[in-house]
């Protein structure tokens, strides 16, 4: 069995794993704005961006993705002649803009509350060195953000892997997709156990280089060195 259908399980996750980092780079780089504007002083920045965050992490994933794929047909006219038709036909580009949307909401959430986490003293030193307001959202803001934001974002992505399954439901050959296409040509449930096993092992090696990520960028974190020796 395994034998059979191991190549196209390795198919359907290379696409699994294309899917998920072009939406987490994407979704990342929404996520930068997003955040920003919740923490604006200007009230219409803070209501969009809030209402953005409300529908995306208030409805589901799947009823996102069919509002994309099947909902842009409703408006065919209006994309092909914008050249868009092209993208939204495609039910691949569909998921992706699915997914990016989706996961700059969740991102760009984590990402306010690291940006109200960086201490106050450190901006304030910031300006007494001369930094103007760009270099010092660059240079302080954003990478202490970011080290405050990193165990909630390592836990997103581990939920985007997990949630990208729901891809298969427009047709697209992903882990699950090859998965449940496999199980329709041997009505083996082996081939649910394989798929399992290959997002445990995926979510497991995941969640450990991301922990030694954080004790990287969180040196202060990790326990004296007697303490490891001892152990």
């Amino acid at each position: 069995m395994l034998a059979k259908y191991g190549p196209k399980l390795l198919d359907g996750l290379w696409t699994t794993t294309e899917l998920v980092t072009l939406s987490l780079l994407i979704g990342g780089l929404l996520a930068i704005p997003v955040a920003f504007a919740l923490v604006a002083r200007i009230a219409p920045l803070r209501w969009l961006a809030t209402a953005y965050i409300f529908f995306f992490r208030g409805t589901p994933l799947l009823a996102q993705i069919f509002l994309i794929y099947y909902g842009s047909g409703q408006f065919r006219g209006f994309f092909e002649q914008a050249g868009l038709w092209g993208v939204f036909s495609e039910a691949y580009w569909c998921a992706l803009i699915a997914f990016s949307l989706n996961t700059a909401a969740y991102t760009g959430e984590i990402l306010r509350g690291g940006i109200l986490g960086v201490p106050p003293g450190e901006i304030e030193a910031a300006k007494a060195l001369g930094m103007n307001r760009w270099l010092i959202l660059r240079r302080v803001v954003l990478p202490g953000a970011y080290r405050i934001a990193l165990p909630a974002y390592g836990n997103e992505i581990v939920l985007m892997i997990k949630a990208s399954a729901v891809a298969m439901v427009v047709t697209i050959l992903d882990l699950m997709g090859q998965t449940k296409r496999a199980y329709a040509q041997s009505f083996s449930l082996d081939v649910y156990l394989y798929a399992a096993a290959i997002y445990l092992f995926l979510n497991w090696a995941l969640s450990r280089a991301w922990k030694a990520l954080e004790d990287w960028m969180n040196p202060q974190r990790r326990p004296p060195a007697h303490a490891a020796e001892k152990k």
